[in-house]
């Protein structure tokens, strides 16, 4: 796995919370093919297992989960084009 492109490796904290306990990683782009694009381009952040859990995340479509989707696509189009994220993703999430 890549290292997040979201958040540093250390220290392991909540990126929603800043909670350093029960710390779990979350892919921001999930099922099976989007995890392992996630894996190699560093699309995850460390969440905390309320955080992780909570209803906000809400099978990855609540705020949190999409406001997380916002904030990667933007720090990877700093690199990087529109069409690049499209062609990795398949969707933008920031003119929505």
């Amino acid at each position: 796995m890549t290292k997040s492109i979201m958040q540093p490796m250390e220290p392991k904290q909540c990126y929603n919370c800043g909670r350093r306990t029960e710390i779990e990683v979350h892919h921001i782009y999930a099922g099976t093919a989007n995890r392992r694009i996630s894996d190699a381009n560093g699309f995850w952040v460390y969440l905390c297992a309320r955080c992780h859990r909570g209803n906000n995340m809400c099978a990855q479509y609540g705020d949190l989960g999409y406001r997380l989707k916002q904030e990667c696509q933007e720090e990877f189009e700093k690199d990087h084009t529109r069409q690049e994220f499209m062609k990795l993703i398949g969707r933008n999430y920031l003119d929505e």
